[in-house]
């Protein structure tokens, strides 16, 4: 890609110079035999030699050594010094080196030498300012590559961290669910072993990837649903919809709903009241929605059950990868009855 930049540039730079150094011909009569036109375009040639020269020097050497380096008051001395200089060897070649030869006097007084002098000297100044406005965005440029380039890389690396938590707190809460089980009904933890085998699978494959497919990821909510509801007695009760193709292509970072059906497991049953969850995903061309509501039943400060990072993780992620692309409603009902949340994602 910076191969690609170079080359661009550098005929960007051949076309400019080419026209600039063109130009002159176009107002000079071919058609003559004594070769004055000729002469004369030699003697203006000078001048975009001139042109080329303080445009370069200023490219290549004023402007990254001194002006991108803060010193701005040696960058405009050198400059004066530039000006000046080049301007007092033009006119000097012009009137000296390359007189006109073969060319009919002019009838009429022309400008004042003065009035070239200032002439190129305001020439020569707008080039360096042209010189300086191309430097500056070619380095702003490479600058922003960099930013951007530093900041993928800092996004990827943070997220590779949130993912390492989250493996360890979503192994820790399903374990906590299996040993529950163990105490009262040895042959549904064997069951739930069995199930958190293929979840682990999925976290510990398609985990690592930043996207993976919707149907993927509603697959792995069904068992866990399943999994959770292994332990749950008959005063619970659990209705998931899931309308999902089963082909679906829709692309999504895994894990992101897991912790928000984690929370309605951990926070909407009661071991003695009735309780209820109800989940629902589903998708449309530009969103998916998750959407949960449970009976609230918090936990005290006692319960050690999770780490309490789950939720606090999605939004982390949310801010990564979707940005300005979510919109995620929860909280408690009035009547501290209902916790309910609604994710939307567009993908």
């Amino acid at each position: 890609m910076i191969r690609t930049n170079r080359k661009l540039e550098i005929v960007i730079h051949l076309m400019g110079w080419g026209m600039v150094f063109a130009l002159p011909l176009f107002f000079f009569n071919r058609s003559t035999s004594d070769g004055a036109p000729w002469n004369a375009y030699v003697r203006h040639l000078v001048a975009p030699v001139n042109l080329l020269l303080v445009f370069y020097i200023n490219y290549f050497l004023l402007i990254p050594k001194l002006l991108f380096t803060k010193k701005t008051r040696e960058f405009l001395l050198y400059n004066l010094i530039l000006v000046v200089g080049f301007g007092v060897l033009l006119h000097t070649w012009q009137e000296f080196g390359n007189p006109l030869v073969g060319l009919p006097p002019c009838p009429y007084p022309g400008p004042s030498r003065w009035f070239f002098l200032i002439r190129d000297i305001v020439g020569q100044i707008s080039i360096i300012g042209l010189s300086v406005a191309i430097r500056m965005s070619v380095h702003w440029s490479k600058t922003e590559t960099a930013r951007q380039e530093a900041e993928k890389n800092h996004i990827a690396s943070e997220l590779k961290n949130l993912r390492n938590q989250l493996n360890p707190h979503f192994l820790l809460n399903t374990l906590n669910n299996i040993y529950a089980l163990i105490a009262f009904d040895s042959e549904k933890a064997q069951q739930a072993v069995h199930e958190l085998s293929k979840l682990l699978r999925y976290v510990l494959y398609d985990n690592q990837h930043i996207y993976v497919s919707l149907s993927k990821e509603a697959d792995f909510i069904r068992n866990y649903i399943e999994l959770m509801k292994i332990r749950l007695g008959t005063h619970v009760r659990v209705e998931t919809d899931i309308r999902i193709q089963p082909d679906s292509r829709t692309q999504i970072t895994p894990l992101i709903f897991i912790s928000l059906i984690e929370n309605a497991f951990k926070h909407g049953i009661s071991p003695t009241v009735p309780s209820y969850i109800h989940i629902l995903l589903t998708e449309t061309q530009k969103e998916v929605t998750c959407e949960i509501r449970n009976s609230y039943h918090p936990k005290n400060k006692q319960d050690k059950s999770g780490s309490g990072i789950g939720l606090e993780q999605v939004q982390r992620r949310l801010e990564l990868l979707y940005t300005g692309r979510y919109k995620w409603k929860n909280g408690v009902s009035p009547d501290k009855k209902e916790y309910s949340s609604q994710l939307v994602i567009q993908p």
